[in-house]
């Protein structure tokens, strides 16, 4: 079956009196290609360097994983660059909608690297013998109280060497900071389209669903979960990467 056409987001197009917490429903994945190259700067450029990243450090006989995995951009662009034998990907989700159509994705795809898609929660798949996880924009859904286990489970799993790419909308503890790249990432998405209206509606249905935390934040975290080195090597205004080594 011929993977749909992108449609382009209008979602809050329209104004809503009674706002609802974002959800990865049917309406959003239908949208998702146009909403997430709309809003979120760097994407495009993100997308095939998590593809680089993972051609360095997959190792033979082992898993990737893509956790939070979309519609398997991160999954597909790396099977396009892993050359080493045995290797296998792992996409998960929890969105069933998400799935298949990640499902149409993988299946018109011509690479040769095995995927299992996996419709589940990512705090309850068992990450084991992996080279590479890829948290993309993901771990801000997940509630706090839960990352650091979820950051220790991924640890524990990965192999001496292995790597995790942790990709996260951030916050900043300085005011001046915060301000000017909000500001910053609401004209990039006046320049992508959307209106104020849009931008206020979805700012306030993520509101209690994607919470952000800061570099340090994130540092600290990968250190308590036993990360032997952690550094920032992307960002694009308040969204960044930062690659983690077992």
């Amino acid at each position: 079956m011929p993977t749909p056409p992108t449609q382009e987001d209008a979602i809050y197009a329209k104004a809503q009196p009674h706002l609802v917490d974002f959800e990865f429903n049917e309406a959003v994945v239908n949208v998702f290609p146009d909403m997430i190259r709309r809003s979120v700067p760097g994407y495009s450029t993100l997308i095939p360097l998590i593809a680089l990243l993972a051609e360095q450090y997959a190792l033979p006989d082992s898993r990737c994983y893509d956790l939070g995995c979309s519609l398997g951009a991160a999954t597909l662009a790396m099977r396009h660059r892993i050359r080493q034998s045995g290797v296998e990907i792992v996409a998960v989700d929890n969105s069933a909608a998400m799935i298949e159509r990640a499902h149409d994705n993988i299946d018109a795809d011509i690479a040769s690297v095995p995927v299992e898609l996996i419709c589940g929660d990512i705090n309850e798949v068992e990450i084991s013998n992996a080279s590479v996880v890829v948290l993309n924009f993901t771990l801000q859904f997940i509630d706090p109280s839960e990352r650091l286990v979820l950051l220790e489970k991924i640890y524990q799993g990965l192999r001496p060497g292995g790597v995790l790419l942790l990709s996260e909308k951030l916050k900043f503890d300085d005011d001046e900071e915060q301000t000017l790249l909000t500001d910053l990432h609401h004209a990039f998405k006046r320049a992508n389209g959307y209106s104020d209206m849009e931008i206020a509606q979805k700012r306030t249905a993520l509101e209690n669903v994607l919470i952000p935390d800061t570099v340090e934040q994130h540092q600290a975290r990968l250190a308590e979960a036993g990360f032997a080195s952690y550094r920032l090597w992307f960002q694009c205004l308040n969204f960044a990467s930062l690659l983690a080594i077992k």
